[in-house]
């Protein structure tokens, strides 16, 4: 019994694209509310934010003290707001920074980068080419360029969570 639909073959599967709305699991861990503090790392709105404020309210005529989040964007710096019960689980996203040998960067302006086991990939797009632009981007993107000018050798420090990857600063090689 085939669990495709009539007509569709196995090499067919690739032409569906199915948007998923999924908790983030496997991208954030749970956590309670009241365990999050200012500089913490909280999902507002499926999206990975640092908390820049958390303020507590007492527990009212229901029940529950309450902490509001104010947090920021880690990747477009915008600023969110959430409300959750303190004893309340909410999730704290899984963020990774990997350092990369910044090696070109193209008239697209897509770099190309080699990690420690000497693998490469072209898929990072410098700061100022993506929509909406990021803080900071045009400092970055002008410091990359400037030091690929200068053919020094440094790293782009690349900041991954949820699924997005993004270039978030450089830093320099000594010798």
């Amino acid at each position: 019994m085939s669990l495709l639909p009539s007509g569709a073959g196995m090499g067919d599967a690739g032409e569906e694209t199915f948007e998923s709305q999924d908790s983030g699991a496997a991208e954030s861990f749970p956590i309670e509310a009241g365990q999050i503090r200012k500089g913490g790392l909280i999902m507002i709105k499926g999206r990975p934010c640092k908390v820049s404020d958390v303020t507590s309210s007492k527990t009212g005529k229901h029940g529950h003290a309450k902490c509001h989040f104010v947090a920021i964007d880690i990747f477009t710096g915008k600023k969110m707001e959430d409300l959750v019960p303190a004893s309340h689980t909410t999730y704290s996203p899984f963020v990774k920074k990997i350092e990369y040998q910044c090696m070109d960067v193209d008239e697209d302006g897509f770099v190309s980068v080699m990690d420690a086991e000497g693998n490469t990939r072209e898929d990072l797009k410098l700061p100022d080419t993506i929509s909406p632009e990021p803080p900071g981007a045009a400092e970055i993107s002008k410091r990359i360029r400037d030091l690929l000018a200068e053919q020094k050798d440094f790293y782009v420090v690349v900041q991954s969570a949820c699924g997005h990857e993004q270039i978030m600063d450089t830093k320099v090689m000594t010798a």
